[in-house]
């Protein structure tokens, strides 16, 4: 796992030259010509999921397979300690996942309070393919997933069950999101055809109370889709997301006419005006992609950043630009 604190670094080197000199500028409005397929990923984590989208998009697969098996190599993977298996458990040391998933006809399908189950977002498409619901939550979720063929298994690393054991020496919660505990990888993609999806999936907060759900599972705060207009997913502190339906909300201003950067900032703003009591360590960035292609991120505070892969420059890294220093 990348060290956190890596990303409050005004620079960023990816290895193997990645890192294209002809990245779009975030500083002005996006007006270029559109380009599609694309995918868009929150985090350095973002990077591996693009990569397995990236297989699908490139062949002309659809967008919704893009977002799904890219964001599965996250939850899969025990360094990732924010993500599925191997994602830090709650107080009681128990690891519980949160996932969503959207297409471009607002088809949608979430679990939440999940446990024992290692890709929460294939069981929310699931959800929404394979059942009248939107969300399915706690033992009702697992119920599905084993029913339709997932196994259980123990999310508990090791590595991770003796941070917890350290943490109890003490039990100080004062989660700094963004710098050791990311939450969530959200992705956004445009396919071959035009059609856009996105997938949102977490461990959640680190130390958290047993039962608390943040944003991710949640349509219209962590993850929205509206195929005529774009799409946008959010990271950071869940709660001030959910306060403000952060995700469609920028997806609105997309259908207002803003770029996806101007959306993303607007929305950014308006958290910062409703927690304006709140702000101690608060981060939340948003990532936004309408439907002709163009993207952009906004964070509260430097550091967040994400993947971008499409057929022109390939995989690489952005920095978001941002409201505050931390």
């Amino acid at each position: 796992m990348q060290n956190r604190r890596s990303f409050i670094k005004k620079s960023l080197t990816v290895g193997g030259g990645l890192l294209s000199s002809t990245l779009f500028s975030f500083s002005s409005s996006i007006k270029k010509e559109g380009m599609k397929p694309i995918m868009i990923s929150t985090w350095n984590h973002g990077f591996g999921a693009n990569e397995a989208g990236w297989e699908y998009l490139k062949e002309g697969g659809s967008a919704l397979d893009a977002v799904e098996y890219g964001v599965r190599v996250p939850e899969a993977d025990p360094k990732e300690r924010s993500v599925g298996y191997g994602g830090l458990p709650d107080r009681e040391g128990k690891v519980t996942l949160d996932a969503c998933i959207m297409d471009h006809k607002h088809d949608c399908g979430s679990v939440a309070f999940l446990q024992g189950i290692k890709h929460p977002i294939s069981v929310a498409r699931l959800v929404m393919e394979n059942t009248p619901h939107v969300m399915l939550v706690g033992e009702g979720a697992k119920q599905f997933a084993l029913a339709n063929g997932f196994e259980e298994e123990e999310l508990l690393i090791e590595q991770s069950k003796k941070d917890w054991e350290k943490w109890m020496e003490t039990s100080k919660y004062k989660p700094v999101i963004n710098i050791e505990n990311h939450d969530t990888i959200g992705a956004l993609a445009l396919d071959a055809d035009g059609n856009l999806a996105g997938a949102c999936t977490t461990s959640g907060a680190a130390y958290k109370m047993h039962g608390r759900v943040g944003d991710s599972p949640i349509i219209g705060a962590g993850l929205f889709v509206d195929g005529e207009v774009g799409a946008a997913c959010a990271t950071g502190l869940g709660e001030a997301v959910i306060r403000t339906a952060g995700s469609a909300m920028v997806v609105e201003y997309m259908r207002m006419g803003k770029s996806p950067r101007e959306a993303c900032e607007i929305a950014v703003k308006r958290i910062m005006n409703t927690h304006k009591n709140r702000m101690e360590n608060l981060q939340v960035g948003f990532l936004a992609l309408n439907k002709d292609g163009e993207y952009g991120g906004y964070g509260i505070r430097s550091g967040f950043n994400f993947a971008v892969v499409d057929k022109k420059n390939g995989n690489r890294m952005e920095d978001a630009p941002y409201k505050m220093e931390w």
